[in-house]
This record gives C-alpha cells, structure tokens and sequence, in this order.
C-alpha cells in the first residue's frame, strides 16, 4: 500500500507542472525543427563539394577540398557547451535582426537553434560526404558517357543513390540535435533537458528527471523506427 501511495505521490507532482512539460516540449521541438532544416540544407550543399573536391570527382580541387575539410573538422572538434556560449552574442543579435527587435516568447530557444545549428551543420556534411562516397564510381561514368552534365549528375545521380543513406542520416542527425539540446538552458533555450536539470537536479526532484528520460526515450525510439521505415521503403538496392 505504501509503494502504491508513493506512486501515485510521484504521478501527481509530475502532473502539478504539466504546464512546464508542455511548453519545455515546445522548445525542444523548435530547436529540433530548426536546427535540422538548417543543418539539412547547408550540410547537404557542403558535404556535396567535399566529396565533389576530392581527387578523381567531378570537381577536382586539392585545396578547396583542403580547406573546407578543416574547416568542417575544426567545428565538429569544438565543445558544443563553449560553441553555444561563444556565439552567443552572434545568436542574440541575428534574432534580433529575424524579430525585427521584438521579443517573443521563445527568443531563447531561438538563439539555442542557431548554436544548435552551427554545431549540427559539419556534423551531417560529413555523413553526406560518407554516403557519397559508398555510390560505385561506375554509375557517375556512365551518367557522364550518356552526356548528363554536371547539375543532372548531382541532384539526379548522386543524391538519388545515396537517399536511404541520408536519411538514414537525417535520422542519426536529429537525434543528435535532441540530445545536444539538453544544453540549451545554459543560455535560456529551455527544453526538456533544461526541465531535468532545474528539477531533477537543482532541486532534487527525481521523479521530475525520470519522467523527462523517459519522455525523451520514447521521441528518441520513434524518430529512429520512422527513419528505419522511411529507408526501408526508398533504398531500391
């Protein structure tokens, strides 16, 4: 009877802030939303002239290759908690100037996207650059013996062979923005991992931080099974 009490003790202080749940949840998702299209976009451009840089590609260029490869690097080697602080100056004014200086409710998450998208941005280019490169060279040959040029080649060839792969990709990618969320409270991003900490933590409410594992276990396994079902279906190999 006493666990039974203690139980339902522990379900109803999860729900007294319920309120807190929801809009932590909001946050994350903004951040997630934001961050992946961003990271999408720009990551999938770059990973593209990575592997298109490389000796015997389409765009053969040793130190264009050079110097975008340690570029990409040296952001993905960079502390994303010092990332997230140092360009947080940088975050605060572009919303500003998107906000058209006024605030909103979600400012901070904002700024965190941005942070979230500078870091997640190297980070998929690389596993586009990995999935560009399993494409047998025999197919690019042959599109090239057939006369298509070099857009047709990219967007046609390339990018169609190694969908599943970036998807599966995407996948990894959003999780990761997920986890690196976490941190989003050090500069007022919020989130469901802030939540944890600013009770689960600071005020020893264990409950609370349990909850918010679970909680984000659960988004975790259905993120994954939807990239697992969506890859199945388009990789045609």
């Amino acid at each position: 009877m006493e666990n039974s009490k203690g139980i339902f003790y522990y379900l109803d202080n999860i729900w007294s802030i319920k309120g807190e749940f929801w809009v932590a949840s909001q946050q994350t998702l903004i951040m997630v939303i934001i961050a992946t299209v961003i990271a999408v976009l720009f990551g999938l451009a770059i990973g593209i002239c990575l592997h298109l840089t490389n000796p015997n590609q389409l765009w053969k260029n040793k130190w264009a290759n050079k110097t975008l490869g340690t570029l990409v690097d040296f952001l993905r080697a960079f502390p994303f908690v010092i990332l997230m602080v140092a360009i947080s100056p940088f975050s605060e004014s572009l919303i500003n100037v998107l906000s058209g200086n006024n605030p909103t409710a979600f400012f901070g998450t904002y700024t965190a996207s941005v942070a979230l998208s500078v870091a997640a941005i190297p980070y998929f280019a690389r596993l586009v650059e990995q999935n560009l490169r399993e494409i047998p060279k025999g197919i690019i040959e042959a599109a090239q013996a057939m006369g298509a040029s070099n857009t047709t080649i990219i967007f046609r060839v390339l990018i169609t062979e190694a969908r599943a792969g970036i998807v599966s990709s995407t996948t990894v990618l959003i999780i990761s923005i997920l986890s690196y969320s976490a941190a989003a409270g050090m500069i007022g991003g919020g989130g469901l991992g802030d939540l944890a900490i600013r009770y689960g933590y600071n005020r020893y409410q264990t409950d609370i931080m349990i909850a918010v594992v679970v909680l984000l276990s659960i988004i975790v396994i259905m993120i994954q099974a939807l990239g697992n079902f969506i890859t199945r279906k388009i990789d045609k190999r």
